[in-house]
């Protein structure tokens, strides 16, 4: 029996073109010389999103001072509610996250750079209302734009500080062009 050799991993570009919740166009080169945690999700989320973006909040609080950036963002997935106040508004409540938004093909060309699945689910028979099942990963990409990690979403909060830490402290920011 013939055996395939393994294939390599999917790529993925953290490349994306949105607008921020404060309503400035953003791209990939905007956060250069930071490093980046990238969430998807959408404002309509009741578990996961806010699980995930207090994880992130938590460990970024844990990290303190630390000698390099680090930026999270939270991409909806779910453009045609999640508009830039919309964004601004849910995210208050995690202060040290910054939403983008954008088109529904903005959303897609950013969706399928980090290979993100989501599909908007039919709409409920009591108020209407959809869910948008999708990817629950956390990207970390260094101060060029690399990908260099990724968390799943049973990560720990514990694990992920550890994680995170080792990203950063094995980075000089002489590093940064």
């Amino acid at each position: 029996m013939h055996v395939p050799p393994p294939s390599e991993p999917p790529t993925i570009r953290g490349t994306f073109h949105l607008t921020d919740h404060n309503g400035r166009d953003v791209d990939a080169e905007s956060f250069r010389g930071s490093f980046v945690l990238v969430f998807f999700g959408f404002t309509h989320c009741r578990v996961v999103c806010p699980r995930g973006l207090a994880r992130i909040s938590a460990a970024l609080d844990a990290l303190g001072e630390i000698p390099v950036r680090v930026t999270a963002l939270y991409i909806t997935v779910d453009p045609d509610r999640d508009n830039p106040q919309v964004m601004r508004n849910y995210l208050r409540a995690y202060p040290s996250i910054l939403g983008l938004t954008g088109s529904r093909e903005q959303i897609d060309d950013a969706k399928r750079n980090f290979r993100i699945f989501a599909r908007r689910s039919s709409p409920s028979p009591d108020d209407g209302g959809y869910d948008v099942p999708h990817t629950a990963i956390t990207y970390l990409l260094d101060p060029e734009g690399r990908p260099v990690a990724h968390f799943n979403d049973a990560i720990e909060v514990s694990d992920l500080i550890e994680r995170l830490g080792g990203h950063l402290k094995h980075y000089s920011p002489d590093e940064v062009r």
